[in-house]
């Protein structure tokens, strides 16, 4: 395995894994999730650092001076002596907006060396899509082997999906659903994406709904138990546990529990049947990069994001 190469990792699991494995090389963890909360183009700026960190104080109380991108990417001020890039990352939306973060910041710095992706999901033989840290030392090594080298094209895509990313309007992400490249899943992140959006109809996004629907098609003892089924169940989110936390407490008016078990109330019931739009009882005022959540919802008929009523001009 080359020794001059940079490993550029999706968190601190997969970081360990990598050493416990003898990996060479040095190894940039990325630490954020770019997937919520606002962010600007322009990566390695003050305007950018500045309003991750208000973000992630105001919403999961992460201390200020807990808040180290700036000096984390510093390795990537001196990368004369890499031969090449390792870009480890999975398959879900957490992932793919921190990828393309990524390489955008790698072009925003110009550095050309050869990027390699190596992204899990599908693996031979297994039911599930894996996450790196879950695959075995001998599926991981084989993952390595038959990474991918991105190409022009690849690079330049995930330049473009950032910018639109951090742009007012995220139906520019439609045309690149059916774009042929490397990223073998991107196509289930963008759809994903465009569905965090509340449903015209109901108020609630896909994974709102999806909550309701566990409470009332599971044997629910607990918000913890509910958590547990929440990651399990998220499709291509690939979101923590802080995130389903956040996402639960929003929904606080549409369950509750007796018996030990937790049960819908009617509120619950109505917006499963889609009988009222209930975005603002919800009120999650989440931003979604340059966009905030609650100004679109997602058109099922339209197949798009559709101005809220009261936002358009």
């Amino acid at each position: 395995m080359n020794k001059n190469c940079l490993h550029i990792s999706n968190g601190d699991s997969l970081t360990d894994y990598l050493r416990e494995l003898d990996f060479k090389g040095d190894i940039l963890t990325w630490r954020e999730m770019l997937c919520e909360g606002p962010t600007v183009p322009f990566i390695d700026s003050e305007e950018f650092y500045s309003i991750r960190r208000n973000f992630l104080n105001e919403y999961y109380d992460i201390r200020l001076s807990d808040y180290n991108l700036e000096e984390t990417i510093e390795i990537l001020n001196n990368v004369d002596d890499y031969n090449e890039i390792n870009l480890w990352f999975e398959y879900d939306l957490f992932c793919h907006i921190n990828l393309i973060a990524v390489i955008s910041l790698l072009h925003q710095k110009e550095i050309n060396k050869p990027l390699y992706l190596i992204c899990s999901g599908r693996v031979k033989g297994e039911k599930d899509l894996k996450g790196i840290p879950e695959l075995s030392p001998a599926q991981l090594k084989a993952h390595y082997k038959n990474r991918i080298l991105l190409t022009k094209e690849d690079i330049s895509l995930a330049v473009a999906l950032w910018r639109t990313y951090c742009g007012k309007d995220h139906n520019i992400f439609k045309p690149y659903i059916i774009q042929n490249s490397n990223f073998k899943y991107l196509t289930n992140c963008l759809k994903a994406h465009l569905k965090r959006f509340p449903n015209q109809k109901t108020g609630l996004c896909t994974i709102e709904e999806n909550i309701l629907k566990l409470i009332n098609e599971k044997d629910i003892k607990s918000e913890h138990h509910l958590l547990g089924y929440c990651l399990n169940y998220q499709g291509y989110y690939g979101f923590g546990d802080i995130q389903f936390r956040r996402m639960v407490s929003n929904l606080s008016d549409f369950f509750n529990t007796s018996d030990d078990k937790l049960h819908l109330t009617r509120k619950g019931h109505e917006a499963l049947l889609g009988e009222h739009n209930f975005s603002k009882e919800i009120d999650n005022t989440i931003v979604f990069g340059g966009i905030k959540r609650n100004d679109y919802q997602f058109s099922i008929a339209e197949n798009k994001l559709i101005k809220t009523t009261p936002n358009v001009d």
